[in-house]
C-alpha cells in the first residue's frame, strides 16, 4: 500500500504511477479509438444520415441508461471498498491482540522463564505471517468453489498452518496452567486473546473466498461493453470525429471504476492497492519483541 498526502493535487494529477488503471486498459482503449472510428467514417462517408434520422434517437437511450450505470458502478466501488476496509480493520484487530496477548503473557509469566518468553515471542508474530502467506494462497481463494480444481489438489490436502500456530500457543498456555504458573481466572483472560486470532483468520477467509457474486460482477461488464460500443452509433451525428477521443475517455471512466473495485475487493493480494501485510506482521515482531525481551 502507497503512503501518500491526498492534499498534494499536483503529483497526484500528474504523477503517473504503476497502480495507474490507464496502463491496463491501454490495449482496449486503443480498440475502443479505433471501433469509434471505423463506425465514425462508414457513417460519414458511405452512409446517407438524411435516411437514417433514427440513428440520432440513440443518443436518448444512453441519457436514460447513463443513471443505472452510474447507480451500478457507484454500488460496486462502495461493496468493494467495504470489504478492503474490513481486511485493514480485521488486520488492525490482529495487531492490537497480538500486543494485548503479550502484554499479559509479559505479566503472567514469571521472569526467570526465559524459555516460555522465548516461545510466545516468536510465536505471536509468526501467526501473522502464516495468516499472511495462507491469505494469499489459492488455496484459500477456491475454499468454496464448487468446481474442483485438480491443479490445486496437493495443497488443499496440507494443514491449516494459522490454526496449527493457534494450536501450539493453546497447548503451551494450557501447560502453564497444569504447572500452576498461571491461574484458572488468568486462563480464562488468555484464552479470550488465543480465540481472537482464530476469529480474525475465519473473517479474513469469508473475504478471501466469497467474492462479488458471478452473475453481477459479469453483468456490470456487458453493460459497459454494450453502453459503450452503441455510443458512436448516434453521437456521429453530433460530433463527427471527435467521437473517438470522446468515448475512448467515456469507456476509461467507467471501465477504470470497474477495474478499481476488482483490485480492492481482494485486500490480501500483492496489487499495489491491498493491505501492507508484510509490513504490519514485521511492526508485530517488533513490538512484541519489546514486550517480551529479556529484562
Amino acid at each position: 500500500m502507497r503512503a501518500y498526502n491526498p492534499k498534494d493535487w499536483v503529483n497526484i494529477i500528474f504523477q503517473v504511477h504503476k497502480a495507474d488503471t490507464i496502463r491496463k486498459l491501454f490495449p482496449l482503449l486503443l480498440f475502443v479509438a479505433a471501433y469509434s472510428g471505423v463506425v465514425a467514417f462508414f457513417e460519414i462517408e458511405y452512409l446517407n444520415l438524411s435516411e437514417h434520422n433514427w440513428l440520432k434517437n440513440i443518443p436518448m437511450m444512453h441519457n436514460l441508461l447513463g443513471f443505472a450505470i452510474s447507480m451500478l458502478l457507484v454500488f460496486r466501488t462502495n461493496t468493494a471498498y467495504d470489504r478492503w476496509w474490513e481486511g485493514r480493520k480485521l488486520w488492525g484487530a490482529l495487531v492490537n491482540n497480538s500486543r494485548n496477548l503479550a502484554i499479559k503473557m509479559n505479566i503472567m509469566l514469571p521472569r526467570e522463564d526465559k524459555e516460555t518468553r522465548e516461545f510466545f515471542n516468536k510465536t505471536i508474530p509468526l501467526y501473522a505471517q502464516v495468516l499472511k502467506s495462507h491469505l494469499q494462497s489459492d488455496v484459500t481463494r477456491f475454499m468454496l468453489d464448487e468446481v474442483e480444481h485438480p491443479e490445486f489438489a496437493a495443497m488443499a490436502g496440507e494443514k491449516h498452518v494459522p490454526n496449527q500456530v493457534a494450536q501450539k500457543m493453546i497447548e503451551r498456555v494450557n501447560e502453564l496452567y497444569k504447572e500452576g504458573i498461571i491461574t484458572g481466572d488468568q486462563l480464562i483472560v488468555l484464552n479470550a486473546e488465543l480465540q481472537s486470532f482464530t476469529d480474525i483468520c475465519g473473517a479474513c477467509e469469508r473475504i478471501k473466498n466469497t467474492p462479488i457474486p458471478y452473475s453481477y460482477s459479469a453483468f456490470i461488464k456487458k453493460f459497459i461493453l454494450v453502453y459503450v460500443i452503441t455510443l458512436p452509433l448516434g453521437y456521429v451525428f453530433s460530433m463527427g470525429y471527435l467521437v473517438i477521443p470522446v468515448v475512448s475517455f467515456i469507456f476509461y471512466v467507467l471501465a477504470s471504476l470497474e477495474l478499481v473495485a476488482e483490485e480492492i475487493e481482494d485486500p490480501f493480494g500483492i496489487d499495489p492497492n491491498d493491505l501492507p501485510m508484510e509490513k504490519i506482521s514485521e511492526n508485530i515482531a517488533k513490538h512484541v519483541g519489546e514486550i517480551l525481551a529479556p529484562q
